[in-house]
This record gives C-alpha cells, sequence and structure tokens, in this order.
C-alpha cells in the first residue's frame, strides 16, 4: 500500500522526468534516423559527375566465399545487441559508443559528398549455387555497389568492439578475444563477399582509429579542458576590466 501510495503522489510531469534524467542518454539514438535519410540521399538521389572506383591488388588474389555471409548478416544483431545492452545497462559506455558513431558515420557522410566512390568487385556468375549464394544474389540486388569507402561494416563493428572493450561487463580478456575475433570476421567478410575492396577496409580502419583517439583516447576530454580554461581566462579578463 506504501509502494502505491508513493506511486500515486508522483504526477505525470514528475514520472516524466524522472524518465528522461534516468534515460536521457537515449537521445543520442535520434542521430540513426537522421542518418539514415542522408544514407538514404546518397544511395537513391545524389548523383555525382563521377564515381571513383575502388579497387587495388590485393583484391584480385582475395577469392569469393559465400560463408562469410554468417558475419557480414550478423553485423545488423551486433550493433543492434551493444546498443541495447549499453544503453539499458551502461550508459557511460553507450554515450562513447555514440560519438564514436556520429563523429565517424558523420565523417563518412562527408567523404561520400566530396569524394563518391563505387566498386566493380562482385562476381557475374557464382562459383557455387547455395542457399548462400542465392541470398547473395538477391541481397546484391538490393543493395548498391556505391559509397563503400570507408567501409561503414568496419567501423560499425569497430564501434561494437570499443563499447564493449570500455564497459566492465565485457572487460575479462575471454570477452575482449570475442568481440575481436568477431570484429575480425565481419570485415573479412566484407572483401570476401566483394561487398567492399580491401582499400575500403583500410579507410574504415583508419576512420576508427582516429575516431577511438577523439572518443576514448582522451580527445573530448582535452578539448573540454581547453574549452574550460578560455572561458576562466575571459572570466579573469572581464573581472580585470572591472
Amino acid at each position: 500500500m506504501r509502494h502505491g501510495a508513493s506511486l500515486a503522489a508522483v504526477s505525470l510531469p514528475q514520472l516524466y522526468q524522472l524518465v528522461c534524467e534516468k534515460y536521457r542518454h537515449l537521445f543520442l539514438l535520434l542521430y540513426w534516423p537522421l542518418f539514415g535519410l542522408a544514407f538514404h540521399f546518397f544511395e537513391n538521389i545524389f548523383a555525382p559527375h563521377r564515381w571513383h572506383i575502388m579497387h587495388c591488388a590485393l583484391d584480385d588474389a582475395i577469392p569469393f566465399c559465400e560463408w562469410f555471409v554468417i558475419p557480414y548478416v550478423f553485423w545488423f544483431a551486433y550493433l543492434i545487441l551493444m546498443h541495447l545492452y549499453t544503453g539499458l545497462y551502461d550508459p557511460a559506455a553507450f554515450r562513447r559508443m555514440m560519438y564514436f558513431i556520429i563523429f565517424t558515420y558523420s565523417f563518412a557522410l562527408a567523404l561520400f559528398l566530396v569524394f563518391p566512390t563505387a566498386q566493380l568487385l562482385r562476381p557475374a556468375v557464382f562459383p557455387r549455387d547455395n542457399v548462400l549464394t542465392r541470398f547473395m544474389a538477391m541481397f546484391y540486388r538490393l543493395d548498391t555497389s556505391t559509397n563503400v569507402c570507408p567501409s561503414l561494416h568496419v567501423v560499425g563493428s569497430m564501434a561494437v568492439t570499443f563499447a564493449a572493450w570500455d564497459s566492465p561487463r565485457f572487460r575479462d580478456r575471454g570477452w575482449k578475444i570475442a568481440f575481436g575475433v568477431t570484429t575480425a570476421l565481419i570485415c573479412a567478410s566484407t572483401v570476401f563477399l566483394k561487398q567492399h575492396s580491401a582499400v575500403d577496409v583500410a579507410a574504415g580502419l583508419l576512420l576508427s582509429a582516429a575516431g577511438w583517439r577523439l572518443v576514448y583516447g582522451g580527445g573530448l576530454e582535452r578539448a573540454a579542458s581547453v574549452r574550460d580554461r578560455a572561458r576562466l581566462r575571459r572570466g579573469d579578463m572581464a573581472k580585470a576590466a572591472r
């Protein structure tokens, strides 16, 4: 009865405020629909005068292997599950993961605008006929081969790995190895399924390294410290002027 009375005593505006304070970090998820709209524009509306074709000698040495469909498709669950776990149980890790995603994915969108890329690596005929190759044939029809550099599959996988290593729940060595291996398989899947050039993978890793440096390596903290010191100096100068 006492518990019910305490709940009844909380007004709807107060309840809304309590919920917002506890889960306000989830508002960062609003970035995803904004990114989706921008990506849709680049995939379906944007028509550059020239596509830069991504290719290197390593691509020709990598055979098509349909078994990599499994880690490639698992990427979607990989991202969603880490969002769910950190969003509900580790808000600090969730915020840092979202800051990483916002920086890296926004930078990728800017690259798509100033340096439009495409690839011509997909096989005209699959070497085998099975359920996995048939799935890839369908996937090729749905997915364009443009806006490929950097690989967002690579960057998204690194976002999950960095979030896992950042969260106390996954800091044991076994978890670190599991996330590292999973991410490596997802990155490899992009080239074995001919969805990306090795150049796209390298670019995704470089962008992820920059994002890690900014978010997890103290870049944001240093920027905030510089901003705070500048604010203090302005305050001291204003006091001296008075």
